[in-house]
């Protein structure tokens, strides 16, 4: 979304331009601050200036708003960064897609750009030419809740030929708000994983002295060329101090807290593996282990599917029409897995008419139990797949998955209950938050 019209012609008639102080008068207030970039998500009618304090705000300018340049800024043209050479390193692939991380610090403005080019991102940590050489690219620059199935097709298929054609491993820079999301969707897309890739993020944005984006990306690029995994994983802070990173396994991974740098853990396991920002990288658990070979990236997906939250006076009506007119439907029940009991029905008649349902918890911690009351018991007669300890996300991207693969019945069961990139466990961890 660009400016309008009438900002766009205040603008122009007054020579303003980004990183130029100006002075915004607008329903009796005085804005004093630097012209900051507009994004797609600015309101059309909306200046963003940089305060002195640092902070930016947004001014509403209307018809007898006043907009006067305080004084002009340095020039220079914003063109897309080359990426660094890490001379002769073990080479790395990042393909950037977007969110908080795929921005950059413009210092004569202090703007923060979204990256015109992957390498506008890694040259704003110089130190990972020593660990390798990048090879960057965008392949789409969007905020994480805009992805799609198409989106996790397209980051799959980049990562295999990347992958087949030499790497030794990708970093996917990513928002954190969906990553949970496509880190399952590669895992089961990519058969044969025989070098790692890494999604990371940012919870702060490069403008803050707080932000991550820096140690994750250096310790996204560590793991890659000093271990021998080959898994789809989610590298993020693993305290809220700059100490060390946690690895979670890409379908057992979920973010638990809306702003905190370690706001990422894995369920129901132990991460992966620690990497100390100073220090070693520790593995805490079993993980694969690269290989020779060709990856294979399955990417078909079927997107009539549907995730659905049980909640107590849930309208059976309205549950039983969106399950029906679905091709597979993933229910988040209560505790071990049940709906109410008037729900079953419902089910029954979806399942008999061909849609696949799957129960998982909203505990998300723990393993669904249907044989254990009467509406469990009623729910496995009615067809329904135990979703074992697998997340609801992470159920809802397999059953997308496993349906793009398999038509009968049958293969459908088999492949939803058998462990494929460690979704599944069969033994409870004491990882629970106290």
């Amino acid at each position: 979304m660009s400016y309008s019209s009438r900002v766009r012609e205040i603008l122009q008639k007054t020579g303003a331009v980004e990183g130029d102080t100006l002075q915004v008068r607008s329903d009796g207030h005085d804005h004093i601050g630097v012209l900051m970039p507009h994004h797609d998500f600015s309101h059309p009618d909306v200046v963003v200036l940089k305060l002195k304090s640092g902070y930016n705000v947004g001014v509403k300018v209307g018809p007898t708003s006043e907009l006067t340049v305080v004084s002009k800024g340095s020039t220079r043209e914003k063109t897309a960064r080359e990426g660094i050479s890490g001379k002769g390193k073990k080479q790395v692939a990042v393909l950037g897609t977007g969110g908080t991380i795929a921005s950059y610090v413009d210092y004569r403005t202090g703007a923060v750009h979204p990256a015109l080019s992957a390498g506008d991102l890694v040259a704003t940590v110089p130190e990972i030419a020593d660990i390798c050489d990048v090879r960057a690219e965008v392949l789409f620059s969007i905020f994480s809740e805009n992805m799609r199935a198409e989106s996790w097709q397209r980051i799959a298929e980049e990562v295999a030929d990347r992958i087949n054609g030499g790497m030794e491993g990708c970093i996917i820079p990513h928002g954190t708000d969906t990553m949970g999301y496509t880190s399952a969707a590669l895992s089961f897309m990519l058969e044969d994983l025989t070098r790692p890739v890494v999604l990371v993020g940012a919870q702060r944005s490069s403008d803050r002295p707080s932000s991550d984006a820096y140690t994750n990306l250096l310790s996204a690029a560590r793991f890659i060329v000093d271990t021998d995994a080959a898994e789809v994983v989610v590298l993020m802070h693993s305290t809220s101090s700059d100490t060390s990173a946690a690895v979670h396994r890409g379908t057992k991974v979920r973010k638990m807290h809306t702003s905190r740098r370690d706001a990422f853990h894995s369920i129901n396991e132990a991460p992966i593996a620690t990497v100390d920002f100073e220090g070693p990288i520790t593995f805490q658990g079993e993980h694969r282990r690269r290989s020779a070979g060709k990856t294979i990236a399955r990417t078909a997906m079927e997107t009539n599917v549907t995730l659905l939250q049980f909640y107590p006076g849930m309208s059976p009506t309205v549950f039983g029409s969106v399950l029906r007119n679905s091709r597979g439907a993933v229910l988040a029940g209560t505790g071990l897995g049940h709906v109410s009991s008037d729900m079953v029905e419902e089910v029954r008649k979806a399942v008999a008419g061909g849609t696949t349902v799957v129960m998982t918890s909203q505990c998300l911690y723990g393993m669904v139990d249907m044989n254990v009351y009467d509406t469990g018991r009623d729910l496995l007669t009615a067809g329904v797949i135990s979703g074992g300890d697998m997340l609801p996300e992470t159920a809802f991207v397999k059953l997308m998955w496993v349906l793009g693969q398999k038509d009968d019945e049958k293969s459908i069961r088999e492949l939803m209950t058998t462990n494929l990139r460690g979704e599944l466990t069969s033994r409870r961890e004491q990882h629970e938050r106290a």
